[in-house]
């Protein structure tokens, strides 16, 4: 019959989708018309609803408390003009949530305080009606809650500051936290060394049970030199080729100036040494003698490499190739490059090898790994009661609700106080319905009553209660805007109902008739100044 929008938020909250930016503490609010529309087409899509050309359905849609006529107007107008519904009703997700849980006991008026991921509201009902004057909002909920204890955790263990994110945090959020009924009497319990031991959490963070200096068998060690020993005969291999071809080049050149010289070309021959930086014919003979000599120790070189590198195919246990051919001394560069990888060369005594023993790390890497909850526990939730822990300047529950309280007279407070109702996502934390009935002790007058309500199901009433409230009014009109309705009174037109927000409408001054006294001087003074004009 109906189906009520909202977004799921990490601690469960059914926090309501905000279509349009209202103030700078919403964030990840989508302001643009086309983004609106796919957010609409993939939720009915999951529906199984047709979103083509028309939708053939009443939309229950929730909104912000004290919603602004402007976001109405265009959420109504996408609705109607886009996808042609034929009636839309706006109602806010807590006071659903207090008409789902409404028993026959229960007054119909009460003190809703409703704790979500992004704010914190108090909601005063009375008679069933919402009292917008009195409403309050603090801006903090789930989502400060995670920031906070992410920082707390990255400063006690900053060597896992990059596994600590904020999805881990809100997991011990929900798993491990609690709301502390005395906060300051709580931190003297956890002084206690036994308190600590009962009562601290431990989170497993993952990691690698990998040690970088695994242990290898001598066959590993053998294949592994054997591979070193072909890279570095590959890379020797490849400065020769390199060093012969440059090698070659100047010789030729060298050649060709001399040939110059047995031609009769004296004066071109002459032109060429003191290009080359000599100065005689004796001096490029030397140079000549030189190359020749060192190109063909390179090629020898190159064909006693490829020789040991057949060998060391075959042979099971290389050794470092001798790569100089007439048997003198290596040259400077192999000696260096096999000096680079002499750990891995290094040959094995023929002893008789013993078992290798698996290394065994200094420390537990699990339990370095892991996170010690203790005081964090209570220190993250206790911010929606005193935004002071994260330097916020605003009042929390207790003092909002206390605020709330005293702008009504003793006998309605009696009233509100008898039904003090707590929904939203951070009712979730343990302990929460203990403090706030601390706190109406501490702050409502002798010997009188109250009494504190938690929601059935505070993740999902808001939801339960909006299908409730769809299914009874389907077949009446009131809290349903129909398509004529905007048509004649506009897109922030609202029909009110028990669980929807007051309607405000727009109310533009009129402007006093001008009478013909009033006139009179401006006639005058633009007479006067045509007169000028014309003597001008």
């Amino acid at each position: 019959a109906g189906a009520e929008t909202q977004v799921g938020n990490d601690l469960g909250s059914p926090e309501p989708l905000r279509w349009l930016l209202r103030s700078p503490f919403d964030r990840n609010v989508p302001v643009q018309l086309e983004l609106q529309e796919l957010l609409l087409d993939h939720v009915f899509q999951r529906l199984g609803v047709a979103s083509q050309g028309c939708v053939d359905h009443p939309i229950v849609l929730t909104e912000a408390v004290c919603n602004p006529l402007y976001s109405r107007q265009m959420m109504s107008e996408l609705l109607f003009e886009c996808y042609q519904v034929p009636k839309v009703s706006y109602g806010v997700d807590s006071l659903y949530s207090f008409y789902h849980n409404r028993r026959q006991n229960w007054p119909c008026s009460g003190l809703i305080i409703s704790s979500g991921y992004q704010c914190t509201h108090i909601l005063p009902v009375l008679e069933g009606r919402l009292d917008a004057k009195n409403c309050k909002r603090i801006n903090l909920g789930g989502c400060q809650a995670a920031v906070y204890l992410q920082r707390l955790l990255q400063l006690k263990y900053p060597g896992h500051f990059a596994a600590i994110t904020l999805s881990r945090m809100e997991e011990i959020l929900h798993e491990h936290s609690y709301i502390a009924e005395d906060y300051i009497e709580e931190l003297q319990k956890w002084r206690s060394p036994e308190y600590y031991e009962n009562n601290m959490h431990k989170m497993q963070l993952p990691f690698s049970n990998k040690l970088l200096g695994s242990t290898l068998t001598s066959e590993e060690r053998q294949e592994r030199r054997q591979q070193q020993l072909r890279r570095l005969q590959e890379l020797n291999a490849r400065r020769r080729e390199e060093k012969l071809q440059l090698d070659q080049e100047r010789l030729d050149r060298l050649l060709y100036v001399q040939e110059l010289l047995e031609d009769g070309q004296v004066d071109q021959f002459h032109k060429a040494l003191v290009e080359l930086n000599m100065d005689s014919a004796e001096e490029l003979q030397s140079y000549i003698n030189k190359l020749s000599l060192a190109v063909e120790q390179t090629k020898q070189k190159i064909l006693q490499a490829e020789v040991n590198i057949e060998v060391d195919v075959v042979d099971s246990k290389p050794e470092t190739p001798d790569l100089d051919p007439l048997g003198s001394e290596q040259s400077l560069e192999d000696v260096e490059s096999i000096n680079e990888f002499e750990p891995l060369f290094a040959e094995e005594q023929p002893e008789v090898e013993k078992p290798v023993a698996a290394v065994q790390p200094v420390f537990n890497l699990a339990e370095y790994h892991q996170l010690f909850l203790g005081t964090e526990r209570i220190r993250a939730p206790e911010i929606v009661f005193q935004p002071s822990l994260i330097g916020e300047d605003q009042a929390g529950i207790a003092e909002t609700m206390q605020y709330v309280l005293e702008r009504y007279p003793k006998e309605q407070q009696a009233v509100l106080v008898q039904n003090v109702f707590l929904t939203g996502g951070n009712a979730m934390y343990p302990g929460l319905k203990a403090r706030v009935q601390k706190e109406l002790l501490e702050m409502r007058p002798f010997q009188s009553s109250f009494q504190v309500h938690l929601a059935s199901s505070p993740i999902l009433d808001a939801w339960y209660g909006a299908r409730d409230w769809a299914v009874e009014y389907m077949t009446r009109e009131e809290g349903w805007i129909t398509r004529k309705d905007y048509d004649e009174k506009g897109g922030e037109y609202l029909k009110e109902h028990c669980a929807s927000n007051v309607y405000v409408p727009i109310r533009l001054p009129k402007q006093a008739p001008r009478t013909a006294e009033a006139l009179a001087p401006g006639r005058a003074l633009a007479s006067s100044a045509g007169g000028t004009g014309d003597q001008a």
